[in-house]
């Protein structure tokens, strides 16, 4: 029933190759348009929905295609498809050359910038002789296939439509791949991708030239189609309305790419020729009118109307099946136990006056757990980010498995074996929590773009998803696989992150305050799964609040204050040390 269901869309655009037959030649016309839209939609879900980037400049890369495939055909009688292919080069090198810029900020500044990108082509275009101007190209001869010149609105409908299912068929692959989980972890920032070992700027870059690739390809089918264009299609407006279907129809769906497109695009269709009969031939009131629907719209269903409609199926299909767990061989030479796996030597770190971390030596070797304890604001979650690569340091040395390290990157620590979760839990919570655990195996695969875009990536896929089931089984989430992240109890968020940071195959494990929000039975099984971890070898670095649960587990305790160790040893000799006592229980014993 499940897979039914998921491919019930598909299974309408197969229905829809019959329109042709059904509708009079107006009402094609507007469904070859809502395609088109939907083109462009499916894009913007890409980079907006997924990786979190607002552009306002997909109109401009949609006129880009559109004049490339229209210059060419009428000035230098090339044909469509010669135009096709310099469409699609042009949008990737031109969204490539503005991505290396954009794409690095965030905010309102990326949307500005793309923004800016839509006005500048406008009168670009609108001012080029060679272009036509404002009065734009005429002419432009239909696409051929083979000897059959696709002329007619029937013809038309059906080249757009094969488009669009194209597309949303390369959506769908790329975003069930491994790079499509990066991708989907954007949308909270890089933080996660970039700590295992991912380049989350290449990846921002990626979807950002993804989302102009489509919107050319739908100008190219839109210049064949109408076979006209000039600059008014191209302008900021359209880009706004883009932008518009695809919050309406679910940012984040694929297919409420398809619903948002129609939807907008019918009732500006549609709401004059209604509201006239009653106010008026010269009436201005369907936007009005539009506008009111939309934010009713909106305001029932915030995260569009696709999530809405997946809400009610989902609550009668049947659980997905669990993935078959797979133990994956460790690719990694473990080192000795006993042996230091991160050496750190007057480690400092200060932000303008104030020093969070001040002259920090310690050692954490193979097969030992390593306690950090110290009250709020003493420093332990900045020495975490100075090892792991998320910050540098001021000052200091710090070697990894021997080997000295002048400066770090927190994707260089993970391809050289360190793993961590963090204070604050970070998961992306519309995935579910096998989708997150696969997110730290993502170097453990080895398939890119090119191989989740043609399906080759099907056997990896299996070896990662496995790998991580078997992982969410060892702390005790094996049931909770498909469920979304956001949606479980801080307590299970925070054994999904270990999952995740086990799931990179580390040599090195930090934990930021993982028994955070468990309860008694749920640290005894944590307590259960870090001893096994250090009894296979690993090395873990563990900090904690709770100092009776640091002080059962820990083979040696470092307390800090105020940015500095203060004490560093056996359990029980930090314990009854006087100074952990002031600065840890704020009274001596």
């Amino acid at each position: 029933m499940r897979r039914i269901l998921a491919w019930a869309p598909l299974g309408a655009l197969a229905v829809a190759a019959m329109a042709p037959l059904l509708l009079t030649p107006y009402q094609l016309t507007v469904a070859t348009y809502i395609m088109l839209a939907a083109i462009v939609c499916t894009g913007l879900v890409l980079m907006t929905g997924v990786a979190g980037m607002v552009s306002f400049g997909q109109a401009a890369f949609v006129g880009v295609g559109a004049y490339v495939t229209a210059a060419l055909s009428t000035t230098f009688a090339l044909s469509p498809w010669i135009g096709l292919v310099a469409a699609i080069a042009s949008a990737a090198v031109l969204a490539a050359l503005i991505g290396l810029i954009t794409v690095r900020m965030s905010g309102h500044y990326l949307a500005l910038a793309t923004l800016c990108f839509c006005i500048s082509f406008y009168f670009l275009v609108g001012n080029a002789e060679l272009l036509g101007r404002f009065n734009g190209i005429t002419g432009i001869p239909p696409v051929t296939v083979g000897a059959i010149a696709l002329r007619s609105e029937a013809a038309g409908f059906a080249l757009v439509l094969g488009a669009l299912a194209l597309v949303i068929w390369w959506t769908r692959r790329l975003l069930a791949s491994r790079t499509g989980r990066v991708l989907r972890s954007l949308r909270t920032g890089t933080v996660i991708a970039e700590s295992f070992g991912v380049d989350g700027q290449r990846h921002r870059l990626i979807a950002f030239v993804a989302a102009a690739v489509t919107a050319a390809l739908s100008g190219w089918l839109y210049a064949h189609v109408q076979r006209f264009v000039n600059p008014t299609p191209f302008g900021v407006p359209a880009s706004i309305d883009y932008l518009f279907m695809t919050v309406i129809g679910g940012s984040g769906q694929v297919w409420g790419a398809l619903l948002g497109a129609a939807l907008v695009t019918t009732a500006k269709q549609e709401l004059q020729g209604l509201l006239q009969p009653v106010f008026g031939a010269t009436t201005r009131l369907d936007m009005l009118v539009f506008a009111a629907l939309m934010i009713v719209m909106l305001h029932r269903a915030r995260r569009g109307l696709w999530p809405l409609l997946q809400g009610l199926i989902s609550l009668h299909l049947p659980a997905p099946p669990i993935v078959a767990g797979i133990d994956l061989p460790s690719g990694r030479a473990r080192p000795t136990p006993g042996l230091p796996v991160l050496a750190a030597s007057h480690m400092r770190r200060s932000f303008g006056g104030l020093v969070a971390v001040d002259d920090v030596s310690f050692d954490v070797r193979a097969g030992e757990i390593l306690g950090v304890l110290g009250p709020n604001g003493a420093g332990k979650s900045t020495l975490f980010n100075l090892i792991s690569g998320t910050l540098p340091r001021s000052s200091g040395e710090l070697s990894f498995l021997g080997q000295p390290l002048a400066s770090v990157g927190a994707r260089d620590m993970c391809r050289r074996g360190l793993a961590r979760t963090f204070q604050h839990v970070k998961l992306v919570p519309d995935m579910s929590a096998l989708e997150n655990v696969a997110m730290g195996a993502t170097q453990r695969g080895h398939c890119g773009l090119a191989a989740a875009s043609l399906g080759l990536d099907r056997a990896e896929e299996r070896r990662l998803l496995g790998w991580s089931q078997h992982l969410l089984a060892r702390v005790g989430l094996a049931d909770k696989a498909w469920e979304a992240a956001g949606s479980l109890p801080l307590g299970h968020q925070r054994l999904v992150e270990i999952a995740r940071a086990l799931a990179a195959d580390p040599v090195l494990l930090l934990l930021d305050e993982p028994a955070a929000g468990l309860r008694a039975n749920e640290k005894t099984d944590l307590a259960r799964l870090l001893l096994e971890l250090r009894a296979d070898g690993l090395a873990i670095l563990l900090v904690e609040h709770d100092m009776e649960f640091v002080s059962e587990l820990a083979d040696r305790l470092m307390v800090m204050n105020f940015g500095r160790l203060i004490a560093c040893g056996q359990p029980g000799e930090v314990r009854a040390n006087v100074e952990v006592q002031e600065a840890y229980l704020g009274v001596a014993a």
